[in-house]
C-alpha cells in the first residue's frame, strides 16, 4: 500500500527541499521503493538528485497541464529504489494555467492513480507558497510533514499553513493527517535552538519528531553536487539525522499497521 507524504511550509529556507530529498533517499537506501515528486518550480529537489532539468522534455508540468501519463515523467536516480518525477522552469506558470482546469485541485491525485510501479512511499516537495501546486499535493497525500527551523520567527506563518490543511481536510481530503513536525537547523550551542524546540514541542506535543536535524555544513553543500547527503557524505551529522528520521517514520508506520 502506497503512503503519500507531502513536505510543506510556505515559509522559505526551513529545510523543506532538503528534507524531501534526504527523506526520499533515506527510504530508498533502506530498500523501500520510493518516488520523489518535485512540485516546486525552482526544481531544487530535481537538481539535488543530480537531474539536469534543462535537458528534460517530460516532467511533472506535462502531467499537470497536458494530461501526460505520470509514468512517462518518472526517471531513475543513481540510488536504487529511488525514482523522481522532476520539475522544470515551465512549472512557474502552472498555477495560472490550472485555474481554468476542471477539478483543478485534484489533478495530481488523479494522475497518481495511474502509477504502474509499486512504490511504498511517495514524497512530494512543495513550493514555498499555499497556491494550487501545494493544494494539489495536500489533496493527493495521506499526510504532511512540516519542517520548522530553530531560528527567530520559527512559528511565523504556521497558522496560515494549518488553516490551509484544515480547509483541505474539510473539502478535498478528509483523510489528510499531520505526519509530523520536524525541527531543522538545530544548533546545540545556541540557547535559541532549545527555546524554539521547546516552544514547538509545547504547541504540537507528540506530533514533533524525536529526531532533530542539526545545522551541518556538509548537508548544505550536497545539493550543489547533485547528491543527497547519504551519497555525498554518509558519515556526516546530516546523513545520520535523516537516517534517524527514516527509522522513526518506518517504526511509526509499522506500529500503525499492527
Amino acid at each position: 500500500m502506497i503512503k503519500i507524504i507531502t513536505v510543506a511550509n510556505q515559509k522559505g529556507g526551513v529545510g523543506k527541499t532538503t528534507t524531501s530529498v534526504n527523506l526520499a533517499a533515506g527510504l530508498a537506501v533502506s530498500e523501500v521503493n520510493t518516488l520523489l515528486i518535485d512540485m516546486d518550480p525552482q526544481a531544487n529537489a530535481t537538481i539535488g538528485c543530480g537531474i539536469d532539468y534543462r535537458s528534460l522534455d517530460k516532467s511533472i508540468y506535462e502531467v499537470l497541464i497536458n494530461g501526460r501519463d505520470i509514468n512517462d515523467a518518472i526517471y531513475q536516480t543513481e540510488i536504487p529504489y529511488l525514482d523522481i518525477s522532476p520539475s522544470t522552469m515551465n512549472l512557474v506558470g502552472a498555477e495560472i494555467e490550472m485555474v481554468s482546469l476542471m477539478g483543478r485541485e485534484t489533478v495530481l491525485k488523479k494522475a497518481l492513480e495511474n502509477l504502474k510501479k509499486d512504490y511504498k512511499y511517495i514524497i512530494i516537495d512543495c513550493p514555498p507558497s499555499l497556491g494550487l501546486l501545494t493544494i494539489n499535493s495536500l489533496t493527493a497525500s495521506d499526510s504532511v510533514i512540516i519542517p520548522i527551523q530553530c531560528e527567530y520567527y520559527a512559528m511565523e506563518g504556521l497558522g496560515q499553513l494549518l488553516h490551509t490543511i484544515r480547509l483541505v481536510q474539510k473539502s478535498l481530503n478528509r483523510e489528510l493527517q499531520i505526519e509530523g513536525v520536524l525541527m531543522t537547523m538545530y544548533d546545540s550551542r545556541l540557547r535559541l535552538s532549545q527555546e524554539v524546540s521547546d516552544q514547538v514541542r509545547s504547541h504540537f506535543k507528540d506530533k514533533v519528531y524525536k529526531t532533530v536535524v542539526r545545522r551541518n555544513v556538509r548537508l548544505g553543500e550536497s545539493p550543489s553536487f547533485g547528491k543527497p547527503i547519504i551519497l555525498y557524505d554518509a558519515s556526516s551529522a546530516g546523513a545520520h539525522d535523516y537516517m534517524d528520521l527514516v527509522g522513526e517514520i518506518l517504526s511509526n508506520d509499522s506500529q500503525e499497521i499492527r
